[in-house]
């Protein structure tokens, strides 16, 4: 499957047919010397029940990759299965607890505003900032990442992350990178005072000119045709069975789309070839964060024709990302994941043989719960804040008794919720130790521990039963989601590849934070800090890359 390339978006798809092909010629032994060039790519919301299902119909990059070292059993440990938490994982070889991005957003009562909620990629001390506008920062992640260690060990070493979102770019490239770019809605952008190159000039001129022509709906092949059906959710939506068409203008509409992910990947190839990553003498970073998927999941679900065609598209693009890659000549090794998997529509999988599947009664989430304590309690004044699921906390004007009266009251009332799992206070987390088990034998505490900072998390954590979507309508942006303690957010796939090698799968379960000192390893660089994860061995044979 191809999309309609304008003129203006042809780096990618200009690359010669020849060059396309899923694998290049074999090389002759198993490569011996480090690769100059690494590239991660993070597919955001590709759950490994994704892989599973799409695996089989790869023809493009995917393909490729599957050549290589497959991990289909990779785990995002903690229970915090948001984007921004999962993406600090991917290079900093550490998990939530210790790289402190607990989720996308907290609260901290002792912020420098009136809006108390912070953002996790964001600086709070920015006059006039709110966590829906701030300033982009890196403040808030508390470990080097794999960039930083490389220029560590070499300081001519070179970053660059680009990303479809801003934590994705950020958490990935960590605190010292050469080329930092997002997407911010209109434009590709980065830090202030950061002068763009040639290159992201002339992709935002073509992003401008694409979004301002109307996108004619994809041809779908009919391995989607058999996804292809309509869910009325309201009378104002229906989702399921769409092609991506898209009005001239729609800028929502081009996010949500392959057409997003091209535009990342091809920005991403465009400013590695201009630099001339990975021919030197020295070992360079390529980070690229494809966002698209997400977006596709969390507005259409998982399981309809939308999502199909995302991964189709996904698939193709990632072969031109690749055979640009080729044309340089450099020796490069890819690592691929996601930050966290991804749950369906639960009005599908009702239909999926999934009766359980629900959505989140009204009246859970902190704000109305604390109203109804602090009635019942005869508090005046706040009570508790937070949402329906994961972190909520003790408003700051509370007293220790009332506290503890608070704290008694709202684990009654969740844990009687037939909706609710369990509910975990603070002491009990705290006491909880980390594990280095499998992670798919954690208690729900150890994932909640895995992903809890007593500095930014909150009193009382909330898990809720499997398949109950922490969306209670259809009426917002997003239908489906994603966040949970349970493994179909948790598992992704991690996939690892480089001319030459040999491959095997493995299918026991591995780990996000196992990438990090994979690569570090493969290219000889130390790991100079504290980490949970552990180098895995890329040698189908005898040999060991972990030495």
């Amino acid at each position: 499957m191809k999309l309609a390339l304008p003129a203006a978006l042809a780096l990618l798809a200009a690359t010669p047919a020849a060059a396309q092909q899923a694998q290049p010629a074999p090389a002759p032994a198993t490569p011996q010397t480090p690769p100059k060039l690494l590239v991660v790519i993070s597919v955001d919301q590709f759950s490994a029940d994704l892989f599973a299902e799409y695996r089989a119909r790869f023809t493009g990059g995917f393909a490729r990759l599957l050549t290589g070292a497959v991990f289909p059993s990779g785990y995002q440990s903690h229970a915090a299965t948001e984007t921004c938490p999962g993406h600090s994982t991917i290079l900093s070889g550490a998990r939530p607890a210790r790289t402190g991005i607990i989720a996308n957003d907290w609260t901290d009562f002792a912020a420098p505003r009136e809006d108390k909620t912070v953002y996790c990629a964001e600086d709070e001390s920015v006059p006039g900032s709110t966590s829906g506008k701030y300033t982009v920062s890196d403040k808030h992640l508390k470990v080097p990442t794999l960039g930083e260690w490389m220029k560590l060990a070499d300081p001519q070493s070179r970053v660059v992350s680009v990303a479809g979102k801003d934590r994705a770019a950020v958490m990935m490239g960590g605190h010292k990178v050469d080329e930092l770019w997002w997407w911010d809605g209109k434009a590709f952008v980065s830090y202030a005072g950061r002068t763009a190159p040639a290159m992201v000039t002339r992709m935002n001129a073509s992003v401008t000119e694409r979004i301002g022509e109307a996108q004619e709906p994809l041809a779908e092949p009919p391995f989607c045709q058999a996804r292809s059906r309509a869910f009325q959710l309201n009378p104002n939506r229906s989702v399921g069975d769409g092609r991506f068409a898209r009005a001239a203008g729609d800028t929502a509409g081009f996010r949500a789309s392959p057409e997003f992910d091209e535009s990342i990947l091809a920005l991403g190839a465009g400013i590695a070839t201009d630099m001339k990553l990975g021919q030197g003498a020295h070992t360079d970073l390529l980070i690229l964060g494809a966002s698209a998927t997400d977006y596709v999941g969390h507005t259409r679900g998982t399981a309809g024709s939308e999502m199909c065609l995302q991964l189709l598209a996904l698939d193709q693009t990632l072969g031109k990302l690749f055979a640009v890659l080729d044309q340089t000549g450099v020796d490069y090794a890819v690592a691929l994941t996601a930050d966290h998997g991804g749950h369906d529509m639960p009005e599908r999988n009702r239909e999926h043989a999934a009766p359980m599947a629900a959505r989140v009664a009204r009246g859970l989430d902190a704000g109305t719960m604390g109203k109804e304590i602090g009635a019942a309690l005869g508090i005046i004044g706040p009570v508790l804040v937070g949402g329906n699921s994961g972190d909520v906390y003790f408003a700051p004007g509370l007293s220790a008794a009332n506290r503890a009266r608070v704290q008694t009251e709202a684990i009654k009332r969740w844990s009687a919720n037939p909706q609710v799992e369990a509910v975990f206070t603070r002491a009990q987390i705290e006491a909880t130790r980390q594990v280095h088990t499998p992670p798919e034998t954690w208690t729900l505490l150890q994932r909640a521990a895995a992903s809890y900072d007593k500095g930014r998390s909150g009193d009382l954590v909330i898990a809720l039963k499997p398949r109950v979507t922490p969306i209670a309508g259809t009426e917002g942006g997003s239908i489906a989601t994603h966040g949970s303690f349970w493994d179909y957010d948790r598992r992704v796939p991690i996939l690892f590849w480089r001319k030459g090698m040999t491959g095997f799968e493995q299918p026991l379960s591995v780990e996000t934070v196992d990438i990090a000192p994979t690569l570090a390893s493969l290219i000889g660089v130390k790991v100079p800090v504290e980490i949970d994860g552990r180098c895995l061995d890329l040698d189908a044979g005898p040999g060991d890359t972990c030495r």
